[in-house]
């Protein structure tokens, strides 16, 4: 990789986690595995170069580090499936996953078989697993590593390995799913200062909300209730322990209300293509309830949530606030574009949600307009018009 790039993978440890000479740093990537259709051309590429990219960064962190500990494991094949045992034993300590596996804990939160709830029905036990598992990893949190790289190609996010990790032991984590080189030049090298404060002020346009209501150009229009969910901001300072997001940064979002969601939504892209017709999502009481479209990713998405009825909820409102994010071709970067909307389905126990699936998955609408509904009632607004951020004063 050239010098510039290089200096960009040492920001990730130095400006992004605040490593010192006293930490240890996981860098994680997963390799193409059997259970996946082989990728060919653009997409093996891609792979591959990820693959490139985890290696050069641990290697990078090597003198800004205590601890290097680089690991690649066979893909899951989907975002937010829990990783292997491998990676739980690299994060956590062997002892730690040793008393997992004893409890009888281990299996079933790798399973995501643990509290959950979809569209308002619980299916919790009386004492929530994750729970008890974070009271293990509490125990050994000292063996634990204390910040993450996480370079695989499907997601860690909305995983509870992540939750544990950060949650319970309190590492800093950078997630940085389906990453590509030109990310370094575009989206990386936003002045991070100017990053938060922005953040800060679209958080504060729809902290006051109870309703949001998304429409694009394209026919997308879901409402959707937002309660009392904490509304979340990813700027790309992660130095706290606890703390994680994405890089690229540049987000708000929040967990909407399990069975509130209604309406439809029109793909154009899927995580890292055009698709060639759109696909267009009908959502009734939460979930996804048809999919219509003729293109294979409908295809996919079908058989996805017919295999997980939880995969169809509606799991995110996400809102981009990064200026150097461009490229709409990979959902990491398409999604941190500014004045763009992003929704996702499945899981988002991790953020404020309810449900546990084995799948988070995105999808960005361009020039978006987002309206919010005070909590106190009353007419609402229009934070964000055909793409643009307004301020409720601009309303008047």
């Amino acid at each position: 990789m050239m010098r510039m790039k290089t200096e960009a993978l040492k920001n990730i440890y130095l400006v992004n986690l605040g490593v010192s000479a006293k930490d240890r740093v996981l860098v994680f990537t997963d390799r193409i595995s059997k259970r996946e259709q082989t990728p060919r051309g653009r997409e093996l590429a891609r792979r591959q170069q990820l693959r490139e990219i985890a290696r050069t960064t641990a290697a990078e962190g090597r003198g800004l580090a205590k601890e290097i500990i680089y690991l690649e494991y066979p893909a899951t094949g989907a975002p937010a499936i829990e990783p292997p045992k491998a990676l739980w034993v690299a994060a956590f300590g062997g002892k730690c996953v040793e008393e997992l596996l004893e409890k009888g804990l281990l299996r079933d939160l790798m399973r995501k078989k643990t509290k959950n709830s979809h569209a308002g029905k619980d299916f919790c036990p009386a004492e929530d697993p994750v729970d008890v598992a974070g009271k293990i990893v509490k125990k050994y949190s000292k063996a634990a590593v204390d910040a993450v790289v996480a370079l695989s190609n499907y997601s860690t996010t909305h995983t509870t390995f992540r939750k544990l990790l950060t949650g319970y032991a309190g590492a800093r984590y950078a997630s940085m799913p389906l990453f590509d080189a030109p990310m370094l030049k575009g989206p990386m090298g936003v002045d991070y200062a100017a990053l938060k404060k922005f953040t800060r002020q679209v958080a504060g346009t729809i902290e006051g909300a109870g309703r949001l209501e998304v429409t694009a150009p394209n026919g997308t229009r879901l409402l959707f209730s937002r309660g009392k969910r904490k509304v979340h901001e990813d700027n790309g300072d992660y130095r706290k322990p606890g703390a994680a997001g994405n890089l690229p940064a540049g987000e708000v979002y929040l967990a909407p209300v399990e069975g509130t969601a209604n309406g439809r939504l029109v793909l154009e892209w899927a995580p890292t293509r055009k698709l060639k017709t759109p696909v267009t999502l009908l959502v009734k009481d939460g979930v996804v309830t048809e999919i219509e479209g003729r293109e294979p990713f409908a295809g996919e998405l079908r058989k996805r949530l017919a295999a997980c009825a939880e995969c169809g909820n509606i799991a995110e409102l996400g809102i981009g606030t990064n200026p150097m994010a461009t490229r709409p071709g990979n959902i990491l970067e398409s999604e941190k574009i500014l004045g763009t909307i992003h929704i996702a389905l499945g899981d988002n126990h991790t953020f404020g949600g309810k449900v546990q699936a084995p799948f988070h998955q995105d999808f960005v609408f361009f020039s978006p307009t987002l309206k919010v509904f005070p909590s106190s009632g009353g007419t609402g607004f229009a934070v964000i018009k055909n793409g643009k951020h307004r301020t409720p004063a601009e309303e008047k």
